[in-house]
């Protein structure tokens, strides 16, 4: 069985839309790009270094559509492995697959999911933050890679929204900070649900 990673990008308020330009939510949203400011030759290597062994994407509808717009006319790192790679979407309507290596998941979702584990060594989950509460309400992930960033909006998709259900993670490797002050964590599944008690009583 291989691993399904989620990658986020995230605001101190953890919101987590459009950060990598306007274009991928025109309308209702002000801050579309705001990550950009804050990349960095430091944080581009840790995103470099996050992809190592990736062997496929799962991608949500809007997150597939931009992505195969811009991927397949590039020809760097990101562009040869995300053009070579099989793409999965998960859409429940029916968009343009002329991306190559691209399928669309069946009405099962979870179970569709499950499979392209079993298929697939490492599994990469880029924004499609519709599809990361279903992978969070379903425990269905094995890692996060987290990536905070020194801003605050106030508005705007959280990633952690309504798809949270309790959950427990435990940090798989140190943070690692860049000069911007973007925090990178990565955390991994972990078992049983988060547990309450009394400040007073812990030694």
């Amino acid at each position: 069985m291989g691993l399904i990673d989620i990658e986020l990008f995230a605001t101190l308020d953890l919101v987590g839309q459009a950060p990598g330009g306007p274009e991928e939510d025109p309308i209702g949203f002000p801050f579309g790009g705001w990550q950009a400011p804050l990349m960095n030759e430091v944080a581009g290597a840790q995103v470099a270094a996050a992809y190592e062994g990736t062997d496929a994407l799962l991608l949500g509808r809007r997150t597939y559509d931009i992505f195969a717009a811009y991927w397949p006319h590039q020809d760097d790192e990101f562009g040869a492995l995300f053009n070579r790679i099989p793409k999965y979407v998960a859409s429940r309507g029916k968009p343009d697959l002329s991306w190559a290596g691209s399928t669309l998941l069946g009405n099962d979702l979870v179970a569709a999911v499950r499979e392209i584990r079993d298929r697939h060594a490492q599994v990469k989950v880029v924004g499609s933050l519709n599809l990361v509460q279903t992978l969070l309400r379903e425990k269905l992930f094995d890692r996060i890679d987290l990536w905070l960033h020194p801003i605050m909006l106030g508005v705007g998709k959280k990633v952690f929204a309504d798809g949270v259900v309790p959950t427990n993670v435990a940090l798989l490797q140190p943070p690692v900070s860049g000069p911007a002050g973007t925090v990178y964590l990565r955390y991994g599944l972990a078992d049983g649900v988060p547990e309450t008690g009394v400040m007073a009583e812990v030694p």
